[in-house]
């Protein structure tokens, strides 16, 4: 037999504005995700323009939103929409974390995004050269 069941999904501790601009950047990142990684990487480096580099509070201060607000940016498989959602709120707010996409160093495979800034891991639990880079998009220099 089966059984309906459905999430109630009520995140506390964030405000309702910040609630809401999760919301539409964790969509706006869900149809980004879509293109290919160099149209991806072509469209965040555009976004990027005259953003100051983000500190780890903002960075870390989003990600936790993001994941706490947008259930498909939190599950394991939702990290490159979770990092393109991140980088598009701290751009909102007139800052840009390093945005990059990897592979795990030991097999098996396994791909990844996430983002950086001051040259740490944003909310990632692996230690130090856990996954090679492939593409980043770094704040722009001035």
């Amino acid at each position: 037999m089966t059984a309906i069941q459905s999430i109630v999904h009520r995140p506390r501790g964030v405000p309702v504005r910040l609630r809401y601009e999760v919301r539409v950047t964790s969509l706006l990142a869900a149809l980004l995700v879509r293109q290919s990684p160099a149209r991806i990487r072509q469209i965040l480096t555009w976004l990027r323009r005259g953003a100051r580099p983000a500190t780890v509070e903002l960075a870390s201060a989003m990600r936790d939103a993001v994941v706490t607000v947008s259930l498909p940016c939190a599950g394991r498989e939702g990290c490159l929409r979770r990092s393109v959602a991140v980088v598009l709120l701290c751009r909102a707010r007139g800052m840009w974390p390093t945005w990059c996409v990897g592979a795990r160093v030991l097999p098996p495979f396994a791909a990844h995004a996430w983002v950086e800034a001051d040259g740490a891991p944003v909310g990632e639990d692996l230690p130090p050269g856990y996954f090679r880079t492939l593409i980043t998009v770094p704040p722009a220099t001035p």
